[in-house]
């Protein structure tokens, strides 16, 4: 497996004069009494002082024939910073340019910087694995060797890096990835960046009564597997694990409750919650962040054949909780009960679950946030904070017992759909039912995956989610040591 998915390199460099002659220049300005010494034209300089007075960031191409782009930086806000620099790379690549000299970057702070660097390496992933004719070859990007030191240039390529493998896994074609390759993937990312990895097949799922995983896999000819993925370093500054838990649904036709009206298109997409846990995990093992972390993915698809889960059929989740089907389209929630349960086994201090789970939560959020809930605020708080800072907002959801209520069955202990009434929150609420622990809910189903871009969020897969618990993580990892 490749795992280099990014069309761009930053190398470090003492000095300019051993570029060659058609390496472009990138000037940043971040300040208008900076204006005095560039000596632009007159209609130029009106046009960035209005950039700084809207305080707004802004690129300039095709000065001095084509010499130099202008970067305006008159934001510090992280999100901006991001967005300018995966515009920047857009531009160099309409331009045909294949090299350039970044001047200006110590002008910035460390975080500015790895914003603008990150949204760099962000703007340059393609996925065009299946066509014959596409341009791939990568931008080199020279800074200096200071400024390349400073701000970790090697942690920041990691980490989009691990975005890039998400987005790469959730852009795949179903016949290209099912259940058992994606645990191939789940290893070789293990032996790459550095994590340990452990399969459970069919029999050892059913040894472990698994029912949520083995009920929504029963019309399936590809068997299901559960991928265990674990990074404990030496110098872990907490004792008891973050486990992460993924939605790994390869495919969802819905099942018997089959998906209508064009509802089917896009359901690769649905094992987002699995790639993103798995790119959580590589960028935090690549990084050797001090954290200990589990991930779990329950993988399977969707599908119908004579065996397959049917409404009105009650299954038996790992921990003896009789479920009525409502719903075969609610499937998400059951593989996510039996991981959740497996969870238990590690004495957790959090146990994050991320989903591509409903379509309530997607009709909240649209692709502009992440709907969330827990259990314990202070952790949902904490969270919160992380993506005020990437930009990966969240949207708490109310947990009240009523919607716990719609979930009572007259023959089994829950159904697995609660109607028509706040469907984000009552899916939350059965997940809820599975946990022992402090436990976050993160429904990704707004964003994960998109018709067109939005923001600084390209078409197709997005890797949402994987900068955020990253970052909540890494101020975890300084904050406890």
């Amino acid at each position: 497996m490749n795992f280099s998915h990014l069309n761009l390199e930053i190398r470090p460099i003492q000095s300019q004069e051993k570029l060659s002659q058609n390496t472009s220049q990138i000037l940043l300005i971040t300040a208008e009494d900076q204006l005095e010494d560039k000596k632009l034209n007159a209609l130029l300089t009106s046009k960035i002082k209005e950039v700084f007075e809207k305080k707004e960031n802004k690129i300039f191409t095709h000065i001095a024939d084509r010499e130099y782009f202008i970067c305006v930086i008159s934001s510090r806000e992280f999100n901006k910073n991001k967005s300018l620099g995966i515009s920047l790379y857009k531009d160099l690549k309409d331009e045909n340019v294949n090299a350039v000299f970044m001047n200006g970057l110590q002008q910035l702070s460390k975080e500015q910087n790895q914003a603008f660097l990150e949204g760099f390496y962000y703007g340059s992933y393609q996925f065009k694995a299946y066509k014959k004719k596409e341009n791939t070859s990568k931008i080199t990007a020279y800074i200096s060797q200071t400024i390349y030191e400073e701000i970790a240039i090697g942690q920041i390529k990691n980490l989009a890096e691990s975005v890039a493998l998400t987005r790469n896994l959730v852009n795949e074609p179903p016949n290209k990835l099912n259940a058992l390759m994606f645990s191939k993937q789940v290893e070789e990312a293990g032996k790459h960046f550095g994590f340990e990895t452990e399969i459970l097949h069919e029999q050892k799922i059913t040894e472990l009564g698994m029912g949520g995983l083995l009920g929504v896999n029963q019309g399936s000819e590809v068997p299901p597997t559960f991928n265990i993925m674990t990074y404990a370093p030496e110098n872990a500054v907490n004792t008891a694990p973050l486990v992460l838990v993924g939605k790994g649904v390869m495919f969802d036709t819905g099942g018997y409750s089959l998906k209508i009206k064009g509802g089917m298109s896009g359901m690769k997409a649905d094992m987002g919650g699995g790639a993103t846990v798995l790119g959580i995990i590589s960028a935090v093992a690549k990084n050797k962040l001090p954290y200990h972390i589990v991930g779990l993915v329950p993988a399977t698809d969707n599908k119908i054949d004579g065996k397959a889960l049917l409404v009105d059929d009650v299954i038996t989740m790992m921990d003896g909780t009789n479920v009525e089907i409502q719903n075969t389209d609610a499937e998400g929630r059951l593989v996510l009960a039996d991981a959740l349960v497996y969870a238990k086994k590690y004495k957790p201090q959090l146990v994050i679950d991320i989903a591509t789970l409903t379509g309530a939560a997607a009709a909240i959020t649209g692709p502009f946030g992440i709907a969330s809930a827990g259990n314990q605020q202070e952790d949902i708080d904490e969270l919160k904070q992380a993506g005020e800072k990437t930009y990966e907002r969240l949207f708490q959801l109310p947990l009240w017992e009523e919607f716990a209520d719609l979930l009572k069955s007259d023959v089994a202990d829950l159904k697995n759909i609660g109607g028509p009434i706040g469907g984000a929150s009552t899916a939350a609420q059965f997940l809820k039912h599975f946990t022992a622990y402090n436990w976050m809910h993160l429904d990704i189903a707004g964003a994960a995956f998109l018709d067109k871009p939005a923001g600084t969020l390209p078409a197709g897969a997005t890797g949402v989610g994987v900068r955020l618990v990253y970052d909540f993580i890494q101020n975890r990892s300084v904050k406890n040591n």
